[in-house]
């Protein structure tokens, strides 16, 4: 069997007999990776504590049939400790780990998608910019990154110059009144300024946002993101966003509308 090594993130975990866990890992070169963790439920295991999730780890495992052993882990940030002494940060945390467990599954991006979460929760467990706009912000890049950007200015479905005012998660973003499908919401034109600021990573521009804006973002990213994994993520659910909450995922049709298609790359 092969030994390896390599830097991963903690994605969750799970119990497997009376004193051994299942970890799930986005790792930097392999991809994500299930591993058994042998005893790290008992007192005196020496790595138990470092493969929480959020945890960034260096971690060596050998390959087995159906799951991979770990047998050295070292830490490389302890974000997870940080976090989860912050309900904000906690539940903000939850729900990136769910969603990157979700798009990282087959991911040709894995590198990409491992530097994005690192980034991420090194963001959440600083502290300095409220919890549920890192959540936002990473939400959208990563869905950017698995090959579904959305359009916050141009039309989605034309490319007619914007900006408009309409906004279809189905379409793939803004979309003009020609294009636009009944059902299609109409955010406020600062909503589409703060969703372009948030994937650009422009905390200047986020910083001036309104909380109208926010809410109305936090809902169109949250709503767009669960659209393309076909599922809901419900870890967003009870994500600590102050006074404004998210809805559960819209419903989709059996098969993926065109427009929709035609974002993925």
């Amino acid at each position: 069997m092969a030994l390896y090594r390599d830097a991963a993130i903690v994605l969750r975990t799970h119990k497997l007999g009376e004193a051994d866990r299942i970890i799930t890992m986005l790792t930097r070169n392999h991809g994500k990776k299930r591993a058994v963790a042998k005893g790290v439920r008992k007192t005196k295991s020496k790595f138990g504590a470092r493969l929480e999730p959020g945890m960034v780890v260096d971690v060596q495992m050998y390959e087995g049939r159906n799951l991979d052993t770990v047998t050295q882990v070292d830490i490389l940030a302890p974000y997870g400790d940080a976090i989860s002494k912050d309900y904000s940060a906690y539940t903000a945390c939850a729900a990136m780990l769910e969603t990157a467990d979700r798009l990282c599954e087959d991911s040709d991006r894995v590198l990409a998608h491992f530097n994005l979460l690192a980034g991420a929760l090194a963001a959440l467990a600083q502290n300095k910019i409220p919890a549920y706009l890192v959540l936002d912000a990473y939400l959208v890049r990563a869905v950017a990154t698995s090959g579904w950007t959305p359009s916050f200015r141009d039309c989605a479905g034309c490319g007619d110059p914007g900006p408009h005012r309409s906004f279809n998660v189905a379409s793939g973003g803004a979309v003009c009144p020609q294009c636009r499908p009944p059902g299609s919401s109409a955010p406020a034109p600062e909503t589409f300024v703060l969703m372009d600021a948030l994937m650009r990573g422009d905390w200047i521009g986020v910083a001036a946002t309104d909380d109208r804006a926010r809410r109305q973002s936090s809902a169109l990213i949250a709503a767009y993101v669960q659209w393309h994994l076909e599922h809901g993520v419900r870890s967003l659910r009870h994500v600590d966003r102050g006074d404004h909450e998210i809805a559960a995922a819209p419903a989709r049709p059996v098969a993926p509308a065109t427009a929709s298609e035609g974002h993925h790359s």
